[in-house]
């Protein structure tokens, strides 16, 4: 994530994501429906990839917004505002805003003298759950509010590193790259060793020694992992490619807790086919996703291959990524050779694990406007939020019982499929459809469905007819996923069968099935009893 710390049944159900009734305009002219503060803050915290631009608005007016919500929201409801932070770590899988959102909730309860609800420094800790994050969180903070961090700030990144904090996240994270090293944190936030981690004194002491006195610090013998580095250090460079042809070099490279990041350096040369088949065991699932072109261009063996392929398309190990099914979709458009085609399809199948099984009849609208396509989902993604809008419609359509699935932009035209057909074979048939009319989209294609989703970025031109949603009788739901985040949406949300989710995590997703049981879907970290 280093973004901040571098160097450089009738019933009428509710959503939680709602208007205030306040009519603007969207940013291309649209009539828009204004959303209250806490529905606004939730859009912009599961799909605004903080610091990225976007078509419509930039990265630091989208920030700032959000920054400014979360301050405000922390005073005036701090108990939600804590809930969504926490949530947005760990079940929303969202490290940058939890971060930006603990740091700014700090700041707006101190300058307010807020007191009530959870404490800054809880939400704070609650926040940091990677031994980089506390770095990430004192580099957001100092760049904008300058070197006098409060003490809330500092025990809870303390709270934190007492967790956080061991021999192999020291060798993982403590890089010459960060502007704050291990060391620097505890220098600043005076983190006193976990009582129940003995050897926690020493592994601060020697984060300490390796921060200030680089060549004479010395690891704690207690500690395997930071002495076998300290022998692989030590070996002289020319000894060193041996470690790696040797039948137990993978083995070693491991136990020393050596990243694939760290080996060029240490080979201090190319990482040729032995060198990527030694560390490729150690290699987390996504790990291996990013280096597959690497593996090629080394001449990785069909065998090794083969057990990358296993462990990339095992079901167990994309559960555990947690990633989102576009991380998949970019591997498969960049993927260099035709053996790592399959398996990404199969992770790409599994991660669209918790998209519901609709029954009935369902519409699925994706949007494929200029817009779209313009606009990747982050600064640092290949992947553009057409494609992200037409693998999640298209996932929905194949799950639903019964479902027209429909590409839109100026024209809109059904996209043909068979439940039997993978998603990516489906993909093949989105094209461009250049503008946006959603509203005639929906009054073309809506033929008594039971309900009916549309995918998008939210933007689209003035229609006589009306917002997109008013077309559908008001006894129809009609779930818009809005990719972007803007402050105004093509329709109302929260009131009868008129829902807006932002992003398209799995918690939206899953808040579906809940609102056609008749139930009031609440918020995703608060339950529903």
């Amino acid at each position: 994530m280093a973004r901040f710390n571098t160097r450089a049944a009738k019933a009428q159900p509710t959503s939680r994501v709602t208007s205030t009734g306040r009519v603007l305009r969207t940013f291309q002219g649209g009539r828009g429906h204004e959303r209250d503060a806490r529905s606004e803050l939730f859009l912009l915290a599961v799909s605004n990839f903080v610091s990225q631009q976007t078509f419509y608005e930039t990265g630091a007016d989208r920030d700032d917004r959000f920054a400014r919500l979360v301050r405000e929201l922390a005073v005036t409801d701090p108990a939600w505002t804590a809930g969504l932070l926490g949530w947005l770590r760990g079940a929303g899988n969202l490290r940058t805003a939890s971060v930006v959102g603990a740091a700014e909730y700090v700041k707006g309860r101190l300058e307010a003298g807020a007191s009530d609800g959870p404490s800054n420094r809880q939400v704070v800790d609650s926040v940091l759950q990677r031994p980089d994050e506390p770095g990430e969180l004192l580099a957001y903070w100092t760049a904008l509010y300058g070197r006098n961090i409060p003490k809330p700030v500092k025990r809870g990144v303390a709270d934190a590193v007492r967790r956080l904090y061991s021999g192999k996240s020291l060798l993982k994270y403590d890089t010459a790259s960060k502007g704050y090293r291990f060391g620097d944190i505890l220098n600043l936030v005076h983190a006193a060793p976990d009582p129940d981690k003995p050897w926690q004194g020493e592994l601060f002491q020697y984060a300490l020694d390796r921060r200030h006195n680089p060549d004479t610090a010395v690891p704690p013998a207690s500690d395997r992992v930071l002495t076998a580095h300290r022998e692989l250090m030590a070996l002289p460079v020319e000894e060193r490619r041996a470690v790696v042809t040797a039948p137990d070099g993978a083995e070693r490279l491991a136990a020393a807790g050596m990243t694939w990041e760290a080996l060029a350096g240490w080979l201090q040369g190319p990482m040729d086919r032995a060198a990527w088949e030694a560390v490729i065991p150690s290699m987390g699932t996504m790990a291996l996703v990013r280096n597959l072109r690497n593996f090629d261009e080394a001449g990785v063996s069909d065998e090794v291959a083969a057990q990358v392929a296993a462990r990339i398309s095992d079901p167990a190990e994309v559960v555990r990524s947690r990633q989102f099914p576009f991380r998949y979709l970019a591997a498969y458009q960049h993927a260099p050779s035709l053996r790592w085609s399959y398996p990404l399809e199969q992770a790409l199948g599994h991660s669209l694990a918790n998209v519901p099984a609709l029954p009935g009849r369902t519409l699925v609208l994706v949007d494929r406007s200029g817009s779209m396509f313009y606009s990747q989902l982050s600064d640092r993604s290949e992947l553009n939020r057409a494609d992200a809008a037409a693998i999640f419609g298209t996932a929905l359509a194949l799950r639903a019982a019964d479902a027209d699935l429909v590409e839109f932009g100026t024209s809109s035209n059904p996209v043909p499929f068979r439940k039997e057909e993978s998603v990516l074979k489906v993909l093949e048939r989105f094209g461009d459809l250049g503008g946006t009319d959603t509203t005639e989209a929906v009054r073309r294609h809506y033929r008594e469905h039971d309900r009916v989703l549309i995918v998008t970025d939210e933007q689209y031109a003035y229609s006589r007819h009306g917002d997109p949603t008013e077309q559908v009788p008001s006894h129809i739901p009609v779930y818009t996923w809005n990719l972007a985040g803007y402050r105004a949406g093509h329709g109302p949300s929260g009131k009868g069968n008129r829902h807006t989710f932002g992003g398209l995590s799995d918690a939206a997703f899953r808040m579906v099935p809940l609102l056609e049981a008749a139930r009031d879907a609440d918020w995703p970290w608060v339950s529903t009893g």
